[in-house]
């Protein structure tokens, strides 16, 4: 479509936007009453109206049911993950067996590669991008050090092609087909968090079923930002947090999906914990794992409940949204902001794929010159991105709370800072 770089145009298009009044329902971060343009959903998402009373809720029968509210609160904490699991599969593309919330990601990132990292003398190499989060990169080194192989030799690190910012589809899966001997897992992120490419994970979960690998994914960028198919794409598992585009408090709980065909298989090896057992059984006492059916299987602890308090608050908005709206919208916005950001070609390059099947709301730039002196700029004008050494400022409008005018107001710092 054609877009105009004017602030009447950018209200018209909020004015024609099903979803604006969502925004009504988030915290906006005010400097001096003035609106700041939050653009960093990406590390942490703006707060939900309805996450005080959410919390209140589960605070009032802790302080009058005590123990009692396990059984008799009005959202029982003895079966609280189970309030989330339809509305949290809904947002990754899932049945809501295939999913349970609990713990944090790097947690459940090593739970599931217990479960689907076993390797063998000649099955024991991991695929994973050379520029992944920390997280992964450390969780990925220690996972083989913990089976006593050199990470040196067990890790495949994919790295773009020279002078390339992103890795093609088809450079990935030749590379799986390359190691297709030796392959154990590929484990990649959903989006990369630098450049915010969003990798095609049909085509690699099926690229490494083909040459009898596992496929598993962490999709700290891609839930509530993708519209995600897990359950169709056959992904083995995944993870994911929820305090980004979840908008579920800082260090909020993470959510797992472990695909049916797995999750119904009682003999998988896997760490156990009194919560994953049989609920039928768990107040007997008893020696013996059974595990529950589904992700459930593999819980450990029982809930957190005040974190899923505020999950769950969230989820209801997503509920309400429905996530393939919101992508739609997330689609105009970021090709919006792309717009705005092409008046300035000669003093930035967008390293984010333009394919919008490519890219999530994300667009990560390099700024030819003195890139932190721009985003100090435009902090200090109400706009506020983030920075990811060593040079890229990183821009993610959301849909549940930014608008098209938000977008405007990008463009016209950025000429105060150029022209």
């Amino acid at each position: 479509m054609q877009f105009e770089n004017t602030l009447s145009y950018a209200q018209k298009l909020d004015a024609e936007d099903s979803l604006a009044k969502f925004r009504d329902q988030f915290h906006l971060l005010k400097n001096d009453e003035k609106h700041i343009v939050y653009l960093c959903g990406n590390s942490l998402g703006l707060q939900p109206k309805n996450v005080k009373a959410a919390i209140e809720q589960e605070l009032n029968d802790w302080a009058t049911l005590g123990v009692e509210g396990h059984f008799h609160g009005k959202n029982p904490w003895m079966y609280y993950h189970k309030l989330l699991n339809e509305k949290a599969a809904k947002v990754v593309g899932a049945n809501p067996s295939e999913v349970v919330v609990m713990n944090n990601l790097t947690a459940n990132l090593h739970l599931m590669m217990v479960s689907f990292y076993r390797p063998t003398k000649t099955r024991y190499k991991i695929i994973m991008e050379a520029s992944a989060f920390p997280s992964d990169q450390y969780a990925m080194e220690t996972q083989a050090r913990f089976h006593g192989l050199n990470p040196d030799d067990a890790i495949i690190e994919l790295k773009p092609r020279d002078g390339e910012f992103i890795l093609r589809t088809e450079d990935i899966i030749s590379t799986i087909n390359k190691h297709k001997n030796e392959l154990a897992i590929v484990m990649m992120g959903g989006v990369n968090y630098y450049t915010g490419q969003a990798f095609d994970m049909n085509a690699i979960t099926k690229a490494a079923h083909d040459v009898g690998a596992i496929a598993g994914f962490d999709l700290a960028h891609a839930a509530g930002n993708l519209h995600l198919h897990l359950h169709d794409w056959d992904v083995d598992f995944a993870v994911w947090c929820s305090y980004k585009y979840l908008n579920s408090g800082p260090g909020g709980t993470s959510g797992v999906f472990v695909h049916e065909r797995h999750g119904n298989n009682p003999e998988l090896v896997r760490f156990a914990g009194w919560w994953g057992h049989d609920e039928n059984e768990r107040f007997k006492m008893k020696k013996g794992f059974v595990p529950m059916n589904g992700a459930a299987g593999w819980q450990l602890s029982n809930a957190q409940v005040i974190p899923m308090a505020i999950h769950k608050a969230s989820l209801e908005i997503f509920d309400e949204a429905g996530i393939e709206n919101l992508r739609k919208k997330s689609e105009k916005l970021t090709a919006y902001l792309e717009f705005i950001l092409s008046d300035f070609k000669d003093n930035l390059t967008i390293i984010t794929p333009q394919n919008k099947n490519d890219r999530g709301c994300q667009l990560s730039i390099i700024v030819k010159k003195d890139g932190k002196k721009l985003f100090d700029f435009l902090q200090a004008n109400n706009i506020l991105p983030d920075w990811r050494e060593p040079n890229v400022i990183r821009m993610s409008p959301v849909p549940l709370y930014n608008s098209f005018e938000d977008i405007f107001r990008i463009g016209e710092v950025m000429n105060k800072y150029f022209n």
